[in-house]
């Protein structure tokens, strides 16, 4: 059978049970190391035995809900391919432009940065590697993400500092910089939720409690202990929270500017705590 014709019938079965048909291709397309002139020139071209396998491995994987980035084990960002699995939930598009506005608001003198929560390390890491001169520090509650995070840093050769911490319950500021892409789903939205997302990814990275805005909470109750008084932070936040993270982080810094700003989709998606001065 022809590669082509063997995708389009895992397409079908993929699409069947809620998947992107595009995952296949996308997968073996990475496991092959194919550019995709050499994907489309052997779609016309008869599958042998050890390509039939490796399709067959996907599919079953794919077809259980697990993402096309853990079965290649890594996902862009930033410019960037950092490894990822089931430790560490998988880096979105719209965290990049969360990264994008930081670098763009802040010029390149020397600052000190946390990232709360860093998962794979795509903020911190992509912070680091952008701004060489910052002192970056990422810290998480979870050990397992923190190990991965490390090995990130060592392979993209970013240089930054790492702590266990339940937010900022560990770490001593002052900071002039805090970023966050937190826990933020509601434990109600979990229909919301994909199937490979809600099978395959860690639910102490997807859920918080109080509708989502356990973390944000802390945050705001924590924060002006550390940030220095020019300081900024920067939150990821989910398309129906802008108003009451808000008005959370209004209350803890009455003197500071909150905005809330939009994605690409035009859905609400960070908030910025500062001075005033953009």
């Amino acid at each position: 059978m022809l590669l082509g014709q063997l995708l389009a019938q895992y397409e079908e079965a993929l699409i069947a049970v809620g998947e992107e048909a595009e995952s296949l291709s996308f997968a073996y397309r990475a496991l092959k190391n194919w550019t995709f002139t050499d994907f489309v020139l052997a779609l016309q071209k008869e599958v042998e035995a050890e390509d039939q396998a490796l399709l067959d491995s996907i599919f079953e994987q794919l077809k259980h809900h697990v993402p096309a980035q853990y079965i290649i084990g890594s996902a862009e960002f930033c410019g960037h391919v950092f490894t990822v699995d089931e430790r560490v939930l998988i880096p979105r598009p719209e965290t990049e432009e969360l990264v994008t506005l930081i670098l763009e608001e802040n010029d390149k003198e020397s600052l000190r940065v946390l990232d709360i929560g860093t998962g794979s390390g795509a903020i911190a890491i992509s912070l680091a590697l952008a701004r060489p001169n910052w002192q970056v520090q990422a810290s998480d509650v979870s050990e397992d993400a923190l190990e991965l995070a490390q090995e990130n840093a060592q392979q993209l050769a970013a240089v930054l500092s790492f702590k266990s911490s339940d937010i900022l319950d560990d770490l001593e500021g002052p900071y002039d910089l805090i970023v966050s892409n937190p826990p933020y789903i509601s434990r109600d939205d979990v229909e919301e939720v994909g199937a490979n997302v809600l099978a395959s990814e860690p639910h102490l990275a997807l859920f918080a409690d109080h509708d989502g805005y356990a973390i944000y909470e802390k945050i705001a109750q924590q924060a002006p202990s550390v940030l220095r008084p020019e300081g900024k932070i920067y939150l990821e936040i989910g398309y129906k929270q802008g108003n009451k993270v808000k008005e959370l982080f209004q209350t803890a810094f009455p003197d500071k500017q909150v905005r809330v700003l939009k994605d690409q989709f035009g859905q609400d998606r960070m908030v910025v705590v500062d001075n005033g001065s953009i």
